[in-house]
């Protein structure tokens, strides 16, 4: 049963300090008992009031919840981090880094760095489920994302873009990737990394894709340019087309331009929504709570 998403009201009563936002970081990664990395004995933790950290009851070691988080190198304090992220998991097609500024009274510089920290670990917290199976359909499809350079003459369109890969298992997850180009070399490397063998593969008639029936998948395809978006069979791509319907939206709307550089991030982010979709109320929740293990070295 899906429980209501954190309203405003809730989320400050949750986190009314930096204070708590760091007692939260340390409550999820260590709390009290845990196993000092100096001395190796089951402390209680003393909090350090002259920075974010807390010290072994026995030597005196320090642990510093923030170390290995999009919080550690930054004077930004931690309620505005937590609540950036409360923003980004409460909008549809994401936040721009003008609107942080506004809303956390951060200059631009800082609100660009915080998001683009906060994609980076939307991406870190998805992961990279391996998609389909046997009994599974995955489409596949490629999307160019970017703006046109000036000017006229045959191609145009093609300049100043960058191509992602989109494979979504129906009924599941997604993983995007940032390709090159759609050549073989390109796509079929990735294709084989994140889908399964034995996977039903629907696709469109692009000719890279043609391979794929010789490479351990069932493939399926229709063909855009003759009109056709579900075939006599019932193959389409259209779960991954109304992704990036989704992704183009974001970008268009609210963040009006995305560099070829950074276009990953926003993809990740996309990704991670899409793959939330049914408990979207966790998002917050999982964000604050999720990070990479930290092993600090003995003193």
């Amino acid at each position: 049963m899906s429980t209501k998403p954190q309203n405003i009201a809730q989320f400050f009563k949750q986190f009314p300090t930096d204070e708590a936002c760091l007692q939260h970081l340390f409550n999820v990664r260590f709390g009290q008992g845990f196993e000092c990395p100096s001395c190796g004995r089951a402390s209680k933790w003393f909090r350090i009031k002259a920075e974010r950290a807390y010290s072994c009851q026995f030597c005196g070691h320090h642990l510093h919840p923030t170390v290995g988080t999009p919080f550690e190198q930054t004077r930004t304090p931690l309620q505005l981090w937590f609540y950036a992220i409360y923003l980004f998991t409460t909008t549809r097609n994401g936040v721009a880094a003008k609107e942080l500024q506004r809303q956390l009274g951060v200059t631009y510089k800082t609100a660009w760095r915080m998001a683009g920290l906060i994609r980076e670990h939307m991406a870190d917290v998805d992961g990279e489920a391996l998609l389909g199976g046997k009994g599974k359909e995955v489409e596949i499809d490629e999307t160019m994302v970017g703006g046109k350079r000036p000017g006229k003459g045959k191609g145009r369109h093609l300049e100043n873009k960058t191509i992602v890969l989109g494979m979504v298992e129906r009924g599941g997850q997604v993983v995007t990737k940032i390709v090159p180009d759609v050549k073989r070399a390109s796509l079929l490397p990735v294709i084989k990394k994140n889908v399964r063998k034995g996977t039903l593969v629907h696709t469109d008639h692009l000719h890279t894709y043609h391979v794929l029936r010789y490479e351990g998948f069932t493939h399926d395809r229709v063909n855009h340019n003759a009109g056709e978006y579900v075939n006599s069979r019932g193959s389409h791509v259209q779960t991954i087309e109304g992704f990036w319907a989704q992704l183009k939206r974001a970008i268009n709307g609210t963040h009006i331009h995305v560099s070829g550089k950074h276009l990953w991030k926003y993809a990740k982010e996309a990704e991670y929504r899409f793959n939330r979709r049914h408990c979207s109320e966790t998002m917050v929740s999982e964000l604050l709570s999720t990070f990479q293990p930290l092993t600090p070295k003995r003193d």
